[in-house]
Order: structure tokens, then sequence, then C-alpha cells
């Protein structure tokens, strides 16, 4: 599929993009020129089919008023369990394993209140110190509800280098008194991803449930929860999957706990023949739907339908040999050309750990940022030395990852980035 082995040359990239099998797909999307876009691990950019499903949608509103829920191309009484349809590929699960509904935190809130059920001797939440803020304030929250005090019932591992996690201290940590476990599938900084076979397996051993946070692997890395046997997983769909700012999340749940009643219950949960019959009873649905709790976020769930219809033409296999491939070939260029610039490569350098960005730490990582968007580099920056550089196999080429890096160095060599302050945005 690619050239062969590395080369530091331009010709080698340009070589690379001539052989890159999803090449195609760089022109579904709006790429602004000037501009090297390398920030889709955190949001993804806007491709035209999923512009022309967005404006599809509204037209339904506007042609169909309140009968756009069951008549039009889309209806949207039906939709978070068509596009659930359409993303189970995605994770290795059933198509009525999954749900297209609210957000990561909202959605995690529900599987929380539906799987945690503490008893005594059986009351702590495991999670681990490297996970993104919003999944420990929702378990702190949950806790608390249960009228337990986080601080003795909520147990994060540690990590033994700050940036990743071992699978064996994960392991140790699942003791008696554990309850449920909440991990990442990829670290939000590192990009490590966690291995969910195994940690799926340990926890079972013990009887508990285990669920993940795809937020960073989704759309990025195959997942095989059907195989795996995983329990729960939420997501996002704004990052690799190009939902759109505030997109709506996901849900799965493992078709073996479709008995389970929703933690948190609403309407949009009930059975589809029931929901209208207004009863105060809830009739939920035979599937991951019943974990629904609101009205479907119709006009913000729209540009996903586009976007699941270009994943399913290039195939999450395919996306991820090239993403591989070009976080490797990025990695190799970064070793070649900023080498004695102070820089630490964060991430896992193995395949089957690493997922689809590069992490750099540098003591002036705010300010090489900002010098990087002057220069026309999109990157994210992550309090407090933290640079991720994300080149998405969609629509990211490695003309792109070869200029990015050349700017990267000319920014070190000719001292570009102290005219900024070391000082994040109030977005970063």
């Amino acid at each position: 599929m690619y050239a062969k082995p590395f080369e530091p040359s331009y010709e080698y990239a340009c070589q690379c993009d001539r052989y890159d099998e999803l090449a195609s797909f760089q022109h579904e999307f709006y790429k602004k020129d000037g501009t090297i876009y390398l920030d889709g691990n955190s949001l993804g950019l806007l491709s035209k089919r999923a512009e022309k499903s967005l404006l599809t949608l509204l037209d339904s509103w506007k042609q169909s008023g309140i009968d756009g829920w069951t008549e039009g191309e889309h209806p949207w009484y039906f939709l978070s369990e068509q596009l659930g349809e359409l993303s189970a590929p995605l994770i290795g699960a059933t198509p009525e394993e999954v749900i297209v509904t609210g957000s990561t935190t909202t959605n995690l809130h529900q599987v929380v209140a539906t799987f945690y059920e503490p008893k005594e001797g059986k009351t702590k939440i495991l999670a681990d110190e490297l996970t993104f803020p919003s999944d420990i304030y929702a378990l702190q929250s949950q806790i608390r509800l249960k009228g337990l005090d986080p601080a003795q019932h909520l147990v994060q591992v540690k990590s033994r280098d700050g940036r990743t996690l071992n699978e064996e201290d994960i392991i140790a940590a699942m003791t008696e008194d554990i309850a449920l476990i909440v991990l990442p599938a990829v670290l939000y900084r590192s990009g490590q991803i966690l291995n969910m076979k195994l940690l799926t397996e340990e926890a079972h051993k013990r009887g508990i449930h285990i669920g993940f946070d795809l937020c960073h692997s989704i759309g990025s890395i195959p997942h095989h929860f059907e195989e795996w046997d995983v329990d729960f997983a939420v997501w996002c769909n704004y990052k690799y999957l190009n939902a759109g700012p505030g997109g709506v999340g996901g849900l799965y749940v493992n078709k073996k706990h479709f008995n389970r009643l929703p933690g948190l219950a609403g309407w949009f949960g009930s059975r589809k023949d029931k929901q209208f019959d207004m009863e105060h009873e809830l009739t939920p649905a035979e599937h991951a739907g019943a974990y629904q709790i609101g009205t479907p976020h119709v006009l913000s769930v729209a540009p996903l339908i586009g976007s699941l219809e270009i994943f399913k033409e290039a195939g999450i296999d395919r996306l991820r040999q090239k993403s591989l491939h070009i976080t490797r070939y990025m990695i190799n260029l970064i070793n070649y050309e900023l080498k004695d610039m102070d820089f630490i490569l964060g991430n896992p350098l193995e395949d089957e750990k690493r997922g689809g960005h590069i992490y750099l730490e540098h003591k002036e990582a705010a300010r090489i940022c900002k010098a990087l968007k002057a220069n026309g580099v999109i990157p994210d920056f992550r309090a407090p030395n933290g640079i991720r550089l994300a080149p998405v196999a969609l629509y990211n080429t490695y003309e792109e990852v070869w200029n990015a890096v050349r700017i990267l160095k000319k920014i070190m060599v000719e001292e570009e980035y102290k005219q900024f302050e070391n000082k994040r945005e109030v977005v970063a």
C-alpha cells in the first residue's frame, strides 16, 4: 500500500501520498488553504457529505414541520437507532447494542447509574489517574448520589511514568471491593491503547462489570466488543468521526444486559410502539435504545449521517493501516529533524499500543503551539506541557506531515516561539 521504508526526503512523502489507497477521501473535506490541520483528535473537519446531511434534515423541518418525525429521507423518530446501526461496525458490536444519543458525560452518567450497584464489601469504582477529567467528575457525582465519599470509594490506578498505564497495575487494583470499572480505550494525552480484551477478561473473572470511554479510539482503531464481551461503552462523535462541534454522542450496552432497567429513565428510552401511549409505567426498548434519556438532538446528529457513510466506504481496517503508517512516519521525521531540541516523545512506539495521534512534551509547549498556529499548523495543546499532533487517515497527507515537522523545526531553530506567552488560551 505504501512506499519503501522511511526516508526523510520530501520526495518520499509525495511517494507515500501516491500509494495512499485513501487519498480520494481528503477531497471530501473542507481543508483551508495554507493551513495544515492536525487537531482532528479534538475536533474533526467538516465533510461535504456531513454538510449535505445537515442541510437535508434542516430542509425536512422546513418542509414537513412536525411530520419530519415520521416522513422524509431520514425520519427523526428512528434516527438514533439507524445511526447506531451504522456505528456498530466501528466497535465490533451488533446493531441493536448501539445507540447514538446524548453526550459522552451524560451517557457515562447513564451507564454508571445503571451498572453501579454498591453492596456491602463491594462499593468502589475503579478508574485511573490519567483519564479525561469529565469522566472523573461523573464518577465522583455518581458515588455521592449513593451516599458515599469519592475520596474513599473512587480508586484511581497510578501511572508509572505520568504518561501511560500498565495493565498489570490495573488488574492488581481489581480487588474484592471493586463494584465497577471505567477506563479509557485510548489515553487522551499519550494516545496509549489499553488492552481492552485482557482487562475485560480479568474483570469478568472477578465478577466486575467493565466499560470504556472511546472518545479517542472510535473511528481511529478497530474494536471487537462482541468478541471481547465488554459490558458498556460511551463516546463522542466529533473527533475522528467528524460529526461537528457538540455533535451527539454514542452509547453501547452489551445485549446480555438488555433486561436491566436504565438507571436514568426518560421517555425516549421507551419501546417505540408504546412511547406515545403516555403511560406512567416505562416499557423500555428491547435494545440499547432503552438507555436514551431525552428527545434526539436532530440537527446536532444530522452531520453524522454523511460522516458515517464515508467510514462505511473507507473501512476501519484500512483507516487503521494508514493511521499506523502515517503516525510512524511522523515519529521518524520528528526523531530525525528535532533531535537535540528538548522534545520528549510521550506516546507508545509499538503499533498495538499507539492510537491516532502523536504526543510531544516540551517545557515551552504553549508557546510552541501558538507559533505553530501563526505558521498555519493547527496543533492541540494540553496543559502543562503537551503538544498533540493528529495526522488523520481520512484527510491528512504525508506531504502535510513533512511540511508540519519542517515548520516546527524552523520555529525551534529561529526561536519564533519566544514572541508568545507560555500560557494556554481559554480553549486549549
